[in-house]
C-alpha cells in the first residue's frame, strides 16, 4: 500500500515550476503507513513536534515587487498526516508570482492551507504553527551544535561480524540512574522512494541506566542504507531506545540537512518540555 500511495507523490518525477498560486499541489502521507510497520496503534507514547525551515521562500507585495523570506513550520506529531517534502517545496514556489498584503497574511495562507491537509479534513487538534522569518532578521538567527557528549568520539570496528549481526541496544551493568545526553553527527537513511542519502545529527536526552554507548553508535550508524522519511525515524530512534533500554524520561530530535531549500527536524519526547531552541546546525 505504501508504494502505491507515494506512487501518485511529485517525489522522484520530473515537475514543472508552479505558475500560479496552488494548495492543490499539497500531497498528505499518513502517518499510519510508517507508525503500522512499528507496531504504533492506539495512544502514542511520545509527544513532539516536526519543524520544517523553508529557507527559498518568495512572494509579490500589493505592487508587484518581489519579497523574499524564510518560514518557520511547526506540525504537531499528532496530526494524521505528513506533507510529502516535495509538494511542500512546489506548494511554496506557487507563491512566487502571487500578491500578498503582507508577510503575516502569507503565513496565515500557509496556516490555513496546511492544517486541514495534516488532519485530513478531520476536526483539528492541535494548530500549526507558521512563523515568517524577515531579511532584516536573517542576521539574528542563531547557528549552534548540539549539546551532549559526542558518540563519534568512539573508535568503533564496524567490519566486526559479531557488530554487524547484532544492532541491538542495551544498559551497561550498573542500576544507578543517570541523566545524560547524547549526540551523533553520524546519522544517515535513504529517501523511501529515490533512495537519496538524507543526513542529520541526532541527540538522545533520557534519564535512566546508562546506556551503552559503543552499541548506541553502532546502532545509529545502521540506519545508512535504511530507506525512511524523516519523521518516521526519529520514531523509530525513541521506541527502540524507549522499549530496549527502559529509561524514565527521553527525548530524540534528529536536525536533518536541507534538501530543495527546505530542512525537516522531528522532535519527540515522553514528557512535556519545551520545544527545541529557534536555530540550526553549520550543516544546516
Amino acid at each position: 500500500m505504501t508504494s502505491d500511495l507515494l506512487a501518485h507523490a511529485p517525489l522522484g518525477k520530473r515537475s514543472d515550476t508552479p505558475q500560479g498560486y496552488d494548495p492543490g499541489l499539497l500531497f498528505p502521507i499518513p502517518r499510519t503507513l510508517a507508525r503500522d510497520e512499528l507496531g504504533l496503534e492506539g495512544a502514542l507514547p511520545f509527544m513532539g513536534v516536526d519543524t520544517w525551515t523553508a529557507f527559498e521562500l518568495g512572494w509579490l507585495n500589493p505592487k508587484g515587487k518581489p519579497q523574499v523570506g524564510m518560514a518557520r513550520i511547526h506540525v504537531p506529531c499528532e496530526t494524521p498526516c505528513m506533507i510529502e517534502s516535495k509538494s511542500f517545496k512546489l506548494y511554496l514556489n506557487s507563491f512566487n508570482d502571487h500578491r500578498f498584503g503582507s508577510a503575516d497574511e502569507v503565513a496565515q495562507c500557509i496556516t490555513q492551507d496546511i492544517q486541514p491537509v495534516l488532519w485530513d479534513g478531520a476536526a483539528t487538534g492541535p494548530a500549526v504553527s507558521v512563523e515568517l522569518i524577515s531579511p532584516e532578521a536573517f542576521a539574528q538567527q542563531r547557528i549552534v551544535e548540539l549539546e551532549g557528549l559526542s558518540l563519534d568520539r568512539l573508535d568503533i570496528d564496524m567490519d566486526d561480524p559479531a557488530g554487524e549481526q547484532d544492532q541491538s541496544l542495551a544498559c551497561v551493568p550498573d542500576d544507578a540512574v543517570v541523566e545524560e545526553v547524547l549526540r551523533s553527527d553520524l546519522v544517515r537513511a535513504l529517501c523511501r522512494v529515490t533512495g537519496q542519502p538524507d543526513w542529520g545529527s541526532v541527540q538522545i536526552r533520557y534519564v535512566g541506566r546508562a546506556i551503552d554507548q559503543e552499541r548506541l553508535l553502532r546502532y545509529l550508524i545502521g540506519f545508512r542504507n535504511l530507506q525512511e522519511f524523516h519523521e518516521p525515524l526519529c520514531e523509530r530512534i525513541f521506541l527502540d531506545v524507549w522499549q530496549q533500554c527502559r529509561p524514565l524520561k527521553l527525548q530524540v530530535q534528529i536536525r536533518f540537512t536541507r534538501r530543495g531549500g527546505m530542512d525537516i527536524n522531528p522532535f519527540r519526547t515522553s514528557y512535556p518540555s519545551p520545544l527545541p531552541g529557534p536555530h540550526r546546525l553549520a550543516r544546516q
